[in-house]
C-alpha cells in the first residue's frame, strides 16, 4: 500500500482535529452542493464522538462553515456563526443516536422557505476524509475526493448506458460508478466519480437524457 505525504501530515486546515474539523467542513460543503436552493434553516444531528465533543473541537462551526461554502483552510470557519446570523440563516445542533454507524457521523437537514428539505448523512472517517452514506433517504456511497456526478433517475433500461456514453464523448473517464435504488422500476440514484473535472455544460447534456430527473455535481 502506498502512503503519501498527505496521509502522514494530514490536510491543510483550521484545527484542532482533522476528523472533527476538516472532515466536518467537507460534509457541510457536500450538503451545500446537494441541498435545495436558498435554504433558510439547517439542523445538524450529531452522533457518537461528534455529539460529545462538537463544541470543544469546533465541529459545530466547521459544519456550518462548510454549508456556507467556506473551505477547510479558511480562517472564516471561526466566524461561521456570525456569518450565518448576518445571512438570517437559522441553525441548530442536536446530539442524537443515529444507530449502528461510524462514531463521527452527522445528519444534515436543510430546509427552504417553502418547507422543502434536503438531507445528507455522512461520516468523517479520519485525516479529513469523509464518506457519504445517504442522500434524501436514498442509500449511497461516495467520498467527495473525485468530481462526482449524482443523478436521480427512473430505474429504466438504458439510463446507465446513455449517461456513460455522454461522458465518454466528452472525454470524461469514469473512476467509479454505482447505482442505488429502493425498488425495481422506481427512482434510482447513480453516483459517478470521475478522473477529470466536469464542466457545467456536460451536466446540461445529462439533464436532456431520457428518464433523468436531476443531476448534481459534487467536488470538495
Amino acid at each position: 500500500m502506498e502512503i503519501g505525504l498527505f496521509d502522514v501530515l494530514g490536510p491543510v486546515m483550521i484545527g484542532p482535529s482533522s476528523s472533527h474539523t476538516a472532515g466536518a467542513v467537507k460534509l457541510g460543503n457536500i450538503a451545500r452542493q446537494i441541498s435545495c436552493a436558498n435554504f433558510q434553516r439547517v439542523d445538524f444531528y450529531l452522533h457518537g464522538s461528534l455529539a460529545k465533543t462538537y463544541k470543544g473541537h469546533g465541529t459545530d462551526k466547521a459544519l456550518l462553515g462548510g454549508l456556507l461554502g467556506i473551505k477547510p483552510d479558511d480562517e472564516q470557519i471561526r466566524d461561521s456563526f456570525a456569518i450565518a446570523d448576518k445571512m438570517n440563516l437559522q441553525y441548530c445542533f442536536h446530539a442524537v443516536d443515529l444507530g449502528n454507524v461510524h462514531p463521527n457521523t452527522v445528519k444534515i437537514v436543510a430546509k427552504d422557505a417553502e418547507g422543502k428539505t434536503c438531507e445528507l448523512i455522512g461520516s468523517s472517517i479520519g485525516g479529513g476524509k469523509v464518506l457519504v452514506h445517504s442522500l434524501n433517504g436514498m442509500s449511497v456511497e461516495f467520498t467527495g475526493q473525485y468530481p462526482t456526478i449524482i443523478t436521480n433517475h427512473l430505474d429504466h433500461p438504458g439510463v446507465v448506458a446513455h449517461v456513460s456514453a455522454t461522458l465518454s464523448k466528452q472525454g470524461i473517464n469514469i473512476a467509479f460508478l454505482k447505482v442505488f435504488r429502493q425498488l425495481r422500476g422506481s427512482e434510482a440514484c447513480m453516483v459517478i466519480e470521475n478522473d477529470q473535472p466536469v464542466a457545467l455544460s456536460i451536466l446540461d447534456e445529462l439533464r436532456k437524457l431520457p428518464d433523468i430527473n436531476r443531476v448534481t455535481l459534487v467536488h470538495v
